[in-house]
């Protein structure tokens, strides 16, 4: 059994034919790559037992022997293979054993040294030796005069579209020809393609995650059959849906699933994070591995009345950087924020996603976005873990396995270091911990942006460092991330400062190292004191004005503002990545879960019923059995028990729901922009307190019926199962108001307040303290209280309007037409409880698209 000499940037290992060796950025592993397109654990090598093997783990970007994409292959001496990049990638050469050379089980003891000269695409910033980042070795100096003026970024920013620059037309892969054509619009800025697949005529190439597939995509997000290719006879292209999970794109527009298009020239097919174009007869791959430029070209958001709270805000980074925002209060930071995610988009400007344009193509660019709220976007009562795989659930297709979502879950611990923390409730994490675990559940779709707002917030200087170091490292691992912080301790770690003003204009923008030198003060408390003082000075013309504007953002300035002109809604809609079924599903178990995993609100349902049915016990009554009594001596007691009952049912009902949705908000803000239906997650919800509010509607039932003698017969069923029928749903539509409320306010502090007021004003209106009937508008009002309709459908059971003694004494007939003892109006009664509980569904639903991404709302 021959060994085997891998080389690697000069770099060799041996490998012994008894053992198989790893190969990917797992630092654990026998061949350390550090690169941003190698995944942690790419692949393997190992001796088949008649050749030597590369074995490909599912990467993500892939492993190529001859420009083809391999999973499973023989190699050997002579032979090299590709990691990540068919062209450019980390190139492993294969040869046989020579003297002296260094085994690899040896080199395993020596990861760092091999972690470094593996490394042909190491970012700036990355560190040979972890304890103390570059960065903090390196004095801070200004960039080069000469080559600060144009950065690359710029350069490519200034191309008109679909236009091939004569550096890219110039840059020829190996075997093949250049990336572009004439007039074809730019893939990734002006790259070149991935990789190339020849397209026969009559040939089917089908895309998907599954190995069958002709054109293997390891991507979560693509289906495992998702769309295919279709050479047709007249020499055109043709794409066809599969019925994707996640969609199929035609420049940034969702197909119809499973629909069939014809392709132009012109056109790019977007699937997952891989783009194709098709160039004559060849197809050609563009895959996003995250190293993607960013620029955002005259922002102005203007509100109702004319007023701009954004100002023409220019500016662009490089791939592979860290971004910080800063600015005063009411400088625009949280609605500048929102316009580069798309949650709200701009009035005027243009955001690029390498060259693409965010707004007009948001419905497939979304996917590659990541934000973090300030406010955590999990559940605390979960452990790290079941939190993120119910979000891996609702984000990834539902063809996905369990095991394909567990791996890369235990990916994103491990590059976090959280995973020794997974089995731990995140409410007993620390703060910076806890936002990591934010950023997890991010990285879990793999953005190649990454958006934090204020993710320091609260925390002490220690967690503010490393929270910074944290998005340093994300920076450097191949992926653009842009941070608002109102901490200024950890600024010298970003590649670019952006200094907002009052008012929404831009006050500086370039490294950071220079900022202070240019507002002239000599600390950040000073510059934002002379925001405060001078608030009317235009701190947007003094930096249009001066040097560091033309060497930062002159060029991308230089581009004319435009009008935002948005696709259709159902264009800029994303489709759902499971069926509406599968997300109810996982979003009932993940609801039953949180309630599971507090034990205190558990105690409450059932204390809280309990306490209720027995304050009725005390009441002595019989509700009017034995002998006929004569009108005066009436049991009036009746009617008093029966408005305990409704009113603990209705604040027990509205209490389970009325902060349900305000405490998840920020949750549901983000989920929904993921894909979330919100009738799915709505109806989780009304399923699952449903089921809680009905558990309780029998508690106080069985308590407050225990000790009372109730009528031998019923209208319809039996008296106790006609009355606990109507508590529950009275609990019921309660409930469903309790939802309305927590729609409506803006903080879980205004919750209290409402629901005391809800439950009062049903004490008034149930029709036992005084006449509602027959009383003008007072009687109309009183339709809409749920208590009055279901003292209505328990008073037709206990036939209430001869119980109680009439209002009028002199006219006994003149009773209370909601409590006539007859089945039918007992019905009616039911039936309008449950659809006042209908409306307030309808109205919930409704309020929900305030906290929604705008391009989303229907």
């Amino acid at each position: 059994m021959p060994e085997l000499v891998l080389e690697l940037n000069g770099r060799t290992w041996t490998l012994d034919p008894s053992r198989s060796y790893t190969l990917g950025r797992d630092p654990q592993g026998d061949v350390v790559i550090d690169d941003a397109r190698v995944s942690w654990r790419h692949a393997s090598i190992s001796w088949g037992g008649r050749s030597w093997v590369i074995e490909d783990h599912g990467s993500t970007n892939g492993t190529y022997a001859q420009g083809q994409r391999v999973h499973h292959t023989e190699i050997g001496p002579g032979s090299s293979v590709h990691l990540g990049n068919a062209t450019d990638g980390p190139q492993l050469v294969l040869s046989g054993a020579a003297p002296g050379a260094v085994s690899a089980a040896q080199q395993t003891h020596q990861p760092q040294a091999a972690h470094q000269q593996a490394a042909p695409h190491q970012a700036p910033h990355q560190a040979p030796q972890r304890q103390q980042p570059s960065w903090q070795q390196q004095p801070q100096q200004g960039p080069p005069p000469q080559q600060a003026q144009q950065p690359s970024w710029q350069q490519q920013s200034q191309q008109p579209p679909y236009q091939q620059t004569p550096a890219a037309q110039a840059h020829v892969p190996q075997g093949g020809q250049a990336g572009g054509v004439a007039g074809a619009p730019p893939v990734y800025g002006d790259r070149s393609p991935t990789t190339f697949h020849q397209m026969a005529l009559g040939r089917v190439m089908r895309i998907g995650r599954a190995l069958e597939n002709e054109l293997v995509v390891s991507d979560l997000q693509v289906s495992r059959l998702h769309a295919e290719f279709h050479a047709t006879p007249d020499g055109r292209m043709e794409i066809r849906d599969l019925g994707s999970h996640n969609g199929t794109y035609i420049n940034g527009q969702p197909m119809q699933k499973s629909g069939t298009a014809l392709l132009g020239p012109n056109d790019i097919v977007g699937v997952g994070h891989s783009t194709f174009r098709v160039v004559g007869d060849r197809l050609e791959e563009f895959v996003d591995t995250g190293e993607v430029s960013f620029s955002a070209r005259h922002l102005t958001v203007t509100v109702d009345g004319g007023k701009d709270i954004l100002k023409d805000v220019s500016f662009g980074v490089p791939e592979k950087s860290l971004i910080a925002v800063i600015g005063p209060s009411g400088s625009g930071k949280s609605t500048l924020l929102k316009a580069l995610t798309g949650y709200r988009p701009a009035n005027k400007g243009d955001v690029l996603y390498d060259n693409r344009n965010l707004y007009k193509q948001f419905a497939e660019l979304r996917q590659r976005i990541g934000l973090v709220p300030q406010d955590d976007i999990l559940h605390k009562e979960l452990t790290v873990k079941k939190a993120l795989k119910y979000a891996a659930k609702l984000r990834f297709p539902a063809d996905t396995s369990e095991a394909e979502r567990n791996q890369r879950i235990d990916e994103v611990l491990g590059e976090l270091k959280l995973d020794i923390h997974k089995e731990k409730k995140v409410t007993s994490l620390s703060g910076g911990q806890r936002k990591r675990v934010s950023v997890a559940l991010e990285l879990l779709t793999k953005p190649s942006l990454i958006f934090l707002d204020e993710p320091t917030s609260g925390l002490d200087p220690g967690m503010d460092r490393d929270v910074m170091q944290l998005l340093r490292g994300l920076a450097d691992d191949g992926r653009t991330v842009l941070v608002v912080t109102h901490s200024v301790a950890e600024l010298a770690i970003c590649d670019k400062l952006l200094v907002m003003a009052p008012g929404g204009s831009v006050a500086y923008f370039g490294p950071p190292e220079e900022a202070l030198n240019f507002f002239g003060y000599s600390t950040w408390a000073d510059v934002f004191s002379a925001f405060e003082n001078y608030r009317d000075y235009d701190w947007a013309g003094r930096w249009r004005g001066s040097q560091h504007y033309q060497m930062y953002a002159a060029d991308i300035d230089a581009v004319a503002a435009t009008p935002v002109h948005m696709p259709p809604p159902q264009q800029m809609r994303p489709p759902k990545p499971q069926g509406w079924g599968a997300q109810l599903t996982t979003l009932i178990r993940r609801y039953v879960s949180v309630i599971a995993s507090d034990k205190g609100f558990l105690g409450l349902m059932v204390i809280l019923p309990a306490v209720l049915g027995l304050v009725s016990v005390v009441i002595p009554a019989d509700f009017g059995l034995g002998p006929p009594k004569p009108p005066s001596r009436f049991n009036g007691d009746a009617g008093t028990i029966m408005l305990i009952l409704a009113v603990g049912m209705c604040f027990s009902g509205a209490a389970n729901s009325v902060r349900e949705l305000i405490k998840e908000r920020v949750i549901y803000e983000r989920e929904r922009a993921t894909g979330l239906s919100r009738s799915a997650y709505l109806m989780s919800k009304v399923i699952v307190l449903g089921v809680i509010t009905a558990f309780q509607g029998v508690i106080i039932c069985a308590i407050g019926f225990s000790t009372r003698a109730l009528p031998a017969e019923g209208l319809i069923m039996l008296p106790a199962v006609e009355i606990c029928v109507a508590v529950i749903a009275l609990g019921f539509t309660s409930m469903m108001f309790g939802l309305v409320i927590s729609s409506l306010v803006k903080t879980s502090e205004k919750t209290m307040p409402l629901l005391v007021m809800f439950a009062i004003v049903q004490v008034v209106f149930t029709g036992i303290l005084f006449k509602v009937y027959g009383q003008i508008g007072l009687e109309q009002f009183a339709w809409l209280m749920p208590s009055r309709w279901a003292i209505g459908a328990a008073g037709t059971t206990l036939d209430l309007a001869h119980l109680m003694p009439p209002w009028d004494q002199k006219n006994p007939t003149d009773l209370d037409p909601l409590w006539e003892h007859t089945a039918s109006q007992w019905g009616i009664n039911i039936a309008v409880l449950l659809a006042l509980g209908v409306i307030c569904g309808f109205a919930v639903a409704r309020l929900l698209r305030r906290h929604e991404p705008e391009v989303m709302r229907k």
